[in-house]
């Protein structure tokens, strides 16, 4: 999602962008030497399967304001000039995409300036469709991390933490949004205390989502974003496919976009299992 930040609120929580994932390089070291879950490897080691995990962006996909967000304009074409050729125009919170710190903080780190190592990384899947079948409103909780950390181990050092919602059976239909009569939307996200959790117990590198917004649909104050994105972190949201994968021993590959001074963008978002 894309919405103002309010200058009041984040006033000294900015951070210096070379103090961006300090230690990233150790953080690194330690996914390739952290321990493995006994029954599966904590990233792909020799990839058999390579997953889509982004969604095409069209000019009707689902966007946090309702309006669209992405358009194109054929420049050159095949029949005229022997070649094609479009210029497009597009939010950078709009489909598949990366939030990064500047999004949410006065200066925080940019796009372009995201250590690429840290977009390779080990991705944890929670699955709380069951959940989200019985409340639109559900989010992922302490509990749900407890749970899969007793199923599966600790959350490996870098980690994506992924939400797995069912929600993307709803792209296509208003339900994707599921706006009620007064414009609130109704869908899950990630609780503000599960993301302290993973801040104060792992060395997660990203959440994600298949939802709009990493922070569930009612949210007023933005809690999730608020917390996660200034502590020095990345989210992907609108994610694909989440269903193909496993709870753990996948590699996620972001392939954020590198424009100066970018809030987050388009991403195309792979996982190898």
């Amino acid at each position: 999602m894309c919405h103002p930040v309010t200058m009041e609120y984040v006033k000294g929580k900015a951070l210096n962008r070379r103090d961006l994932f300090r230690g990233s390089a150790a953080a690194g070291a330690a996914i390739v030497a952290a321990s493995v879950v006994p029954t599966r490897p904590l990233m792909a080691q020799t990839p058999s399967r390579v997953i889509d995990v982004t969604h095409t962006r069209t000019y009707d996909f689902p966007t946090y304001f309702g309006e669209q967000q992405y358009f194109d304009e054929q420049i050159f074409n095949y029949a005229e000039h022997s070649f094609n050729l479009k210029e497009i125009r597009v939010n950078e919170h709009t489909g598949t995409h990366i939030d990064v710190p500047l999004h949410f903080t006065d200066g925080g780190t940019s796009v372009d300036e995201v250590p690429v190592q840290s977009l390779v990384c080990p991705l944890v899947i929670v699955d709380i469709r069951e959940k989200a079948d019985a409340n639109p409103d559900a989010q992922v909780t302490p509990d749900d991390l407890a749970d899969w950390t007793a199923a599966n181990g600790p959350i490996p050092a870098g980690a994506c933490v992924a939400q797995n919602s069912g929600w993307q059976a709803r792209l296509g239909t208003p339900g994707f949004r599921n706006a009620d009569d007064e414009g609130r939307m109704h869908f899950p996200g990630f609780h503000v205390e599960a993301v302290q959790m993973l801040l104060d117990d792992t060395e997660a590198g990203g959440v994600g989502v298949d939802t709009l917004s990493i922070d569930y649909g009612p949210s007023a104050d933005f809690a999730a974003h608020y917390r996660w994105l200034p502590a020095n972190r990345w989210a992907v949201e609108n994610m694909a496919n989440l269903d193909q994968l496993p709870a753990t021993g996948a590699t996620l590959v972001v392939g954020a976009p590198k424009h100066q001074g970018g809030t987050g963008g388009p991403c195309r978002v792979i996982a190898l299992v």
